[in-house]
């Protein structure tokens, strides 16, 4: 494996160094992880997905990353990314920027989905349900249980 060099990654290991990742490993933090990728635009849909995020971080159901990073190609961020369990990429809209930034990273198994799609229409409000966010979260929830994409 060709070695980079990482700064401290999102699970804020101090490694020096990393391998890159040519195929699916384990996360470099240690075990098997779900991750979730979300855009955070500037609209009520964009909030939902960063807050599904959070909701499935802190119920350990899987962690959420920093989208940001992988599309910046972060070494330590996207070996985390792919070195997942489980990938799940959030998008808010037909745009796509999530799905950009990961394709870009070269990430090739994961789970998409654009709440858009979903029937969530995008407004500049940063406002959202309850319903609609436990429309998300059950959506979320059955994607990453779902074998059929890795």
């Amino acid at each position: 494996m060709e070695k980079i060099e990482s700064k401290p990654n999102c699970c804020g290991s101090k490694k020096e160094e990393i391998e890159a990742p040519t195929q699916k490993t384990n996360c470099i933090c240690g075990g098997n992880t779900r991750v979730v990728l979300a855009c955070s635009g500037g609209s009520n849909v964009g909030q939902i997905t960063n807050e599904a995020g959070k909701i499935l971080t802190v119920n350990k159901e899987a962690k959420l990353s920093c989208l940001a990073g992988v599309g910046g190609l972060l070494s330590g961020l996207v070996a985390t990314a792919q070195g997942a369990d489980k990938l799940l990429v959030l998008d808010v809209c037909a745009v796509g920027c999530a799905k950009a930034c990961v394709d870009k990273a070269g990430l090739k198994e994961y789970a998409y989905l654009v709440l858009t799609e979903m029937g969530i229409e995008k407004k500049p409000v940063f406002e959202w349900t309850e319903e609609t966010m436990d429309e998300v979260l059950t959506k979320c929830r059955n994607l990453l249980k779902d074998e059929s994409y890795n």
